[in-house]
């Protein structure tokens, strides 16, 4: 498939401050910023203590942003990597539009700071599971490819990721049993494209007890979660969260409906 399409910008007043987040509040200092691809930047960051911060793959940090009217806004984004031996936290922002998190990261350069507290989020490996489902967009991709980069070697994974196109898909070393599915856009808009549905109803649930982590746009997030539900997985098996949604910035929605 092909696509043309991006994000949906999004214009809304910025969320409550990181003060109303968990956790320890951390000082990160950039040390490197680069593009992964066109529309995803990495910021690797160095932190005091980073020797006993606990995380598990797919868990995020509560940032302090700051926003167009010279404030501070919170802003979750994922844990892409961590790397004990040098100290680097990587963080993958996708650059849509001219949201927050993604302006600070287009210019941010070593020696930048920003405030973050957590880790949290609900949406990691499964261990008890047979086989695993991964699902979403490009926004799920640092979550995702994290999980699957920590996964026992040999554990059935099947993965349909979502993005605007060939440029936007990215190499992910596993030791897992990966089946990587890339779904190109073609609607205009990502909240209106039924690709990703698509391709997930035409893949056959394995034997055994599976789980399956589905993370995107909150209302086909929704509506995935809905369509395994009704296909046999139980509500327990089904990790959902959505990352974004039009006309808001900022903010997770834990799907649970």
């Amino acid at each position: 498939m092909t696509d043309q399409t991006t994000l949906s910008p999004s214009s809304d007043p910025a969320p409550a401050p990181i003060a109303r987040a968990k956790g320890p509040t951390r000082q990160l200092t950039v040390v490197e910023a680069h593009n992964v691809t066109p529309s995803m930047r990495r910021v690797s960051f160095v932190f005091s203590g980073v020797e006993t911060f606990a995380y598990q793959p797919g868990q995020a940090l509560v940032f302090a942003i700051p926003t167009a009217d010279g404030g501070l806004g919170r802003r979750d984004y994922t844990i892409r990597s961590l790397d004990r031996n040098t100290g680097r936290l990587d963080v993958d922002f996708v650059l849509h539009g001219d949201a927050p998190g993604a302006s600070w990261a287009r210019n941010a350069k070593p020696g930048d700071m920003l405030e973050a507290r957590g880790p949290r989020g609900a949406t990691v490996f499964d261990a008890e599971a047979g086989w695993h489902l991964l699902v979403g967009d490009e926004t799920c991709i640092p979550a995702l490819f994290h999980i699957l980069e920590d996964m026992p070697e040999g554990t059935p994974a099947a993965v349909f990721i979502e993005v605007g196109g060939p440029e936007d898909e990215q190499p992910v070393e596993t030791v897992a049993n990966l089946a990587l599915t890339w779904v190109h856009r073609t609607a205009d808009r990502a909240e209106n494209d039924t690709g990703l549905i698509e391709a997930l109803d035409g893949f056959a649930f394995p034997d055994g007890r599976g789980h399956a982590y589905v993370i995107g746009e909150t209302g086909k997030v929704r509506q995935m979660r809905r369509r395994l539900i009704e296909r046999g997985l139980g509500k327990d098996q089904v990790s959902a969260e959505g990352y974004w949604r039009p006309g808001r910035i900022g903010g997770h929605d834990h799907v649970k409906d």
